[in-house]
Parts: structure tokens; sequence; C-alpha cells
């Protein structure tokens, strides 16, 4: 296959440090949103899934605009999409600290950080990556960059703990808004020169790019088993806690909210050697293959927690095996895409696969809060997870790894 981009823009390793920086920030705050669950809903008199429904909101929001940032990302340069995200960061930030009704908070954290999210987190990184890196250590870099986010998630857990046990709920918002600051100077070291964008080969136009993707058997497949991730680690992310909570009358070891934040930074943790290593392997294997077998893990790691005796040191070890499995998905899906379709259009079209994670997200966060306040129990969203994680082991491996044809001529 003919190389698809002429040279490096920005150096490697500058790209991975602010690149890696800027995920870190983004993804690492968002993490620790379901720290907040109890002592909001608690505090202004919600029931979860009012609290629930704005997380929902927001990733859906995320995933409905990320191929649109994308594209625009992908015209026109990213420099300005990641200022204008961090600033809606931000923003977004402080109004849901200064939230003491439902519709503010929601727009707030649901529909501000939502267009944020798709300005700062992978999407658009990933599109600098494709841009500047040489497809045999592009897995490899993307895989480096989830990491940084993973990081990020096990670096900011007990930040935002701290915070809230410190200053309270809604001045640990209004901290964090300013921390979501720092994505500005950081998108300033990510700025590539003027038409570097359009530097890629082939005349291929944004409606040909959709319409190739749309019609591929395995987009098809791939956009499905990533709505299954955005399922399971939005409902855990959000509801673990809760869930744990509810435990502690018979089991009260495990209702300690100190055992909740460390289960979250574990994910985080462990997430930072699950994606790296998915990247390491994502270059030597089959990426579908790898996806699939993700996807079973998942199944068998959440069916053992769930149905096993639950104490601290099984949250604990269920938090760790997660976490290794948690972003892992990430690298090796947008390699996909990058492979399949070439990396003109990566921000797009690695947007449009990301949609359908955000609708699994929106589901988790929501249902997980409807189902709970309708039966009382987290014990059907579970199942629901379980079997789903097994859907997408199926689903994902029929992928063809294949680059197109066009590409072979350029």
């Amino acid at each position: 296959m003919a190389s698809t981009q002429s040279k490096a823009i920005i150096p490697l390793k500058h790209l991975l440090i602010y690149g890696g920086l800027l995920v870190t920030l983004s993804m690492g705050i968002r993490h620790g949103f379901g720290l907040f669950n109890l002592p909001i809903t608690a505090a202004n008199g919600w029931d979860r899934e009012t609290f629930a429904l704005t997380i929902a909101l927001q990733n859906l929001v995320w995933g409905a605009l990320q191929p649109v940032t994308g594209a625009l990302a992908d015209r026109f340069g990213a420099f300005r999409i990641m200022m204008a995200g961090g600033i809606l960061y931000a923003l977004g930030l402080v109004g849901m600290g200064l939230s003491t009704d439902i519709l503010p908070f929601t727009v707030a954290g649901g529909l501000l950080i939502g267009l944020a999210q798709t300005a700062t987190t992978y999407s658009v990184v990933y599109g600098i990556l494709g841009r500047n890196v040489a497809a045999e250590k592009r897995v490899w870099a993307m895989g480096v960059a989830a990491a940084a986010g993973s990081f990020g998630q096990f670096l900011m857990i007990p930040v935002e703990q701290g915070l809230i046990s410190h200053f309270g709920a809604s001045d640990a918002l209004l901290l964090l808004g300013l921390m979501a600051t720092l994505m500005l100077p950081i998108a300033f070291q990510l700025k590539e020169p003027a038409g570097s964008s359009q530097l890629q080969l082939g005349n291929q136009t944004i409606a040909e790019a959709l319409g190739e993707a749309m019609h591929n058997r395995s987009f098809q497949l791939l956009t499905l088993g990533y709505f299954v991730c955005g399922f399971q680690v939005v409902f855990i992310s959000v509801h673990l806690a809760p869930y744990l909570s509810d435990l502690s009358k018979a089991v009260p070891a495990v209702g300690s909210p100190a055992v909740a934040s460390t289960a979250l930074a574990l994910i985080g943790l462990f997430n930072v050697f699950g994606t790296f290593y998915a990247g390491v392997l994502g270059q030597r294997f089959p990426k579908r293959y790898l996806l699939s077998g993700i996807y079973a893990s998942r199944a068998i790691a959440i069916a053992l927690f769930v149905f096993m005796p639950i104490t601290p040191f099984s949250t604990y070890l269920f938090a760790a095996v997660m976490g290794f499995l948690w972003l892992s998905t990430v690298p090796l899906t947008n390699a996909i895409v990058a492979q399949i379709f070439g990396v003109k259009y990566l921000s797009m079209l690695s947007g449009l696969v990301f949609f359908s994670h955000q609708v699994g997200s929106f589901c988790g966060a929501y249902f997980g809060g409807l189902l709970y306040d309708r039966s009382g129990t987290y014990e059907v969203v579970w199942m629901i997870a379980i079997a789903l994680g097994i859907f997408a082991a199926l689903i994902n491996l029929p992928i063809q790894e294949r680059g197109l044809g066009r590409l072979q001529s350029t």
C-alpha cells in the first residue's frame, strides 16, 4: 500500500506528549463524574435518574456531534476545534457547580461538556496522529495516546474525591473548571501549519467518504461492537459507586466511598497498561480477534463479579481486570478505520464509529438509573452488559481489515 502521508509535521515525541496531556485532562475529568452522583443528588433532592440523564445526554451529544467536529478538524485543522473545546469544558464544569436547578445543570453537564469532549478527546487527537505518524507506527501511537487518557483517569479519581471531601461537590466542580483551562496552552502545542490537513493523497470528498464507509460491511460491524463498549464502560463508571453503596447493608465494607474511588482509580491505572499493550499487539496480530477477545473477557469479568460474593478485594480485582480491558478497544477500533479507509478523513470516520459508542454510553448511563429507580436494583442492567459483551465478541470476528482498492492505486 502506498503511503498516505508525506512527512511528519509535528515530531512524534512532541505530539505524543501534548496529545497525551490533552486526552489526560479531558478523559480524566469525565471519568470521575460518577463520584458526584450521590453528593449532587442528595444536596439537591434529585433522584438518580436525573443525574444519570445529564451524563447520558453528555455522552449522546458527544457522540452525535463527534462526526461533525471531526469533519471540521479534518477540513480546517484541529487547533481551533481544540481551543473551543477547552473553553466549553471549563464553562460546562462551572455551570454544573453553580446550578441548583435541573435544567441548567443538564445544559451545562450534558450539552456543553458533551460538545467540549468532541473537540478534546480521541477522534481529533487521532486525526493529528494519522497525519503525522507513519502507518507502521500508527496503532502503537494510538495506544500510547489512549494510555495517556487512561493515566488521566487514574490520576484524576483521587484528585476529584479529595476535592469533594475537602470542598464539597459544587466547589469541586468549579475547581475542575479552572483545571480545564489548561487545555488551551496544550492545544497551542498541537497546532499544525495551515493546509496540513489537506496533505493526504487522493481527491475523495467528505460526501464520498461518508457513503463509502456507511455501505462497508466491516465498518457496520465495527460500529455495532463499539455500541457495546460505550454501554459497559459508562454504566460502570456512573453506577458502580451507587451499586456498592447499596450493598453496604449486606456487606458494610464495600459501601465506603473509599472502596468506590479506589476501584475507579484502579480502572484508570490498569487501563494504562491495557491500552498500551492493545497498541503493541495491534501491530502484530489481527485487530478484529483482539477486539473479540476483549469483549468476551469483559462479559466473563462482569459475570464473575456479579455472581460471586462481593467484597472489597473482589471489587478491586474486578476493577483491575475491567481497567485492563476498558479503553483497549479505542486504538484497535480507530486503527481498523485508518487501515480500511486511509487517514484523510480519519477524525470524521472515527467520529461516526464513536457515535455508536456514545449511543451505547447514553443507554448505559440513563437506563442504569431508570431501571434502578423502577426496580430498586441494578441486577437487570448487569445482565444486559453480559449479554452485550457476548454479542460484540461474535460480530467483530467477520471484520475485514484490508485497505480498500482505491488506496492501492494512490
